[in-house]
């Protein structure tokens, strides 16, 4: 027992005695990484303190992140590589390996500073990438996050469920922003009545309806097309809730056509029906259609 605890202490001391170099490199790397991310740890929970605001929280959070992980590294290359000649080799090195090996890393890592400095979208915007629609609500280095909408939910509700996208998708995938830009989407409801229905005057009511509950969105909209024009090419002639009028099988069809905020659109959906079904029920010559069979005696 004691002679094994003999060869223990000597091998220590051998080791230190043989690696004094790389010994006093290693205590400064994990002092440098401890103080970094100490640093780090003090700013965010004083930022935390001083504010409630959910996303100035995240911005900070990521911002100092990043910064950290910078600092980190540049500390480290400046303590184990000895001038720039070393520098340059280390990073030649290091971008052979990665661009062979690490193919898809590297496209995600360019298509984060693509996101980062471009911004196609931002923390809190609804957008759809190939056939994943969502909010979004995290980007990282690799990957962005996505609070599902729709699939099996009606009228862009959401899921519960959370998808992470590799940011690498923005570059092969179509990318849809509902909250940049124009910052409206045109939604329709199909109003079908009777053939014996007074359409006329249906029309006129479902035109009223849909005039109070989605007109006031048209100036906001005509606002947002003058700024969004500078950057990309947009033109509408009308902007103001619409009606159309064709026939069915079952029934003529108005279609209601009218701006509505992409986040608000099942709640002016559920408004506009109700003030359809009250007003209806108001009107004995009005009826709404359905699928029918008719026989005739000759």
């Amino acid at each position: 027992m004691f002679f094994c605890r003999i060869n223990y202490m000597e091998w220590i001391k051998n080791l230190t005695g043989l690696l004094p170099e790389t010994q006093l490199k290693l205590f400064y790397s994990f002092l440098s990484i401890f103080l970094i991310w100490l640093f780090r740890y003090i700013i965010y929970h004083i930022i935390w303190k001083r504010t409630d605001d959910i996303k100035n929280r995240y911005f900070w959070k990521k911002t100092l992140t990043y910064l950290s992980v910078f600092l980190t590294l540049i500390v480290l290359m400046k303590i184990w590589l000895k001038g720039l000649d070393g520098i340059s080799t280390y990073l030649g090195l290091l971008s052979a390996g990665l661009a062979i090996a690490l193919k898809d890393l590297i496209t995600n890592i360019a298509s984060w500073l693509f996101i980062i400095f471009r911004r196609p979208f931002t923390i809190g915007d609804r957008i759809q990438i190939g056939s994943k629609i969502g909010d979004v609500i995290d980007i990282r280095v690799f990957q962005f996050t996505l609070m599902e909408i729709g699939n099996w939910v009606d009228a862009d509700q959401s899921t519960g469920r959370i998808i992470h996208i590799p940011n690498g998708k923005i570059l092969n995938e179509d990318l849809a922003n509902y909250s940049k830009g124009f910052k409206h989407i045109w939604d329709e409801i199909p109003v079908l009545i009777t053939f014996e229905s007074n359409w006329k005057k249906a029309k006129l009511i479902l035109s009223d309806i849909v005039k109070t509950h989605a007109e006031h969105l048209s100036k906001k909209a005509q606002a947002d097309i003058k700024e969004v024009s500078k950057k990309y090419m947009i033109l509408y002639s009308t902007l103001t809730p619409i009606t159309y009028t064709s026939v069915k099988d079952s029934g003529v069809l108005i279609t209601l056509r009218y701006l509505c905020e992409p986040r608000k659109r099942r709640d002016t959906k559920q408004k506009i029906w109700e003030n359809i079904l009250i007003e209806f029920a108001k009107n004995e010559d009005i009826d709404l259609a359905y699928p029918t069979q008719r026989f005739f005696n000759s």
